[in-house]
């Protein structure tokens, strides 16, 4: 699969390999006598920084799925939760959740999982609970944003920042058009996705299964 770098990325990557150069400059003037520590060391640093490039890749999807009437998966990760809530930040009524769990492991990018129009957005700060915490959904730092698609049906997608996930990026505003596949942020070290839909929507998951963003279909209304 081909892959690129997400632009947020460009400074925390410039940081960590400056970091690790400092730290292998340090560790020769300290210790000057080269020894399997010093490769250990060296390999251990190169691990850092590998997974530092790799958390903030972006992969290269051409095919993106664009069918009318589904909403698509908004994240990479596992389908941790897939349940009736009464939402209240905007909805005010009973909706399904159905929530991806991102790894550090995983893409952390998202994506608008519908077309339409964004009717809702808002920043929250907070804290910032173990992702599979029931209450990071409500008390962590999270962004949520509201897609509408032509047919007036509404689906809210909520970045959750977790215990290691310290900041959500996105400049989405309320107004902007929404198409199914195009960015709308990113969680830096990110933890969480929930994705609230409308009770008629035929949920096509299960917890557990694995998704690829903007491809895996997580609900129909058909």
């Amino acid at each position: 699969m081909i892959t690129c770098i997400h632009k947020e990325g460009l400074r925390p990557i410039v940081v960590a390999v400056a970091l690790g150069a400092l730290l292998v400059v340090g560790a020769n003037l300290l210790f000057p006598y080269q020894s399997v520590w010093h490769v250990l060391f060296y390999a251990f640093l190169l691990f850092v920084v590998g997974m530092v490039v790799r958390f903030f890749r972006v992969p290269i999807r051409r095919k993106t799925l664009k069918i009318d009437s589904v909403v698509l998966a908004p994240a990479d990760g596992e389908i941790v939760a897939n349940e009736l809530v009464r939402e209240t930040e905007y909805f005010g009524d009973e909706r399904r959740q159905i929530s991806i769990f991102m790894s550090i492991y995983n893409v952390h990018v998202n994506w608008f999982p519908m077309n339409g129009t964004v009717s809702y957005r808002k920043y929250h700060p907070g804290k910032f609970l173990v992702a599979f915490n029931p209450k990071s959904s409500t008390d962590n730092e999270h962004n949520s944003i509201v897609v509408k698609d032509a047919q007036g049906r509404e689906v809210l997608v909520r970045q959750i920042a977790g215990f290691v996930a310290r900041r959500i990026v996105s400049k989405v505003e309320a107004g902007a058009p929404a198409v199914a596949g195009e960015e709308l942020g990113m969680i830096r070290f990110g933890s969480r996705v929930d994705v609230f839909l409308p009770m008629d929507a035929k949920i096509r998951v299960h917890i557990g299964d694995k998704t690829c963003g903007k491809r895996t279909v997580l609900a129909s209304f058909y």
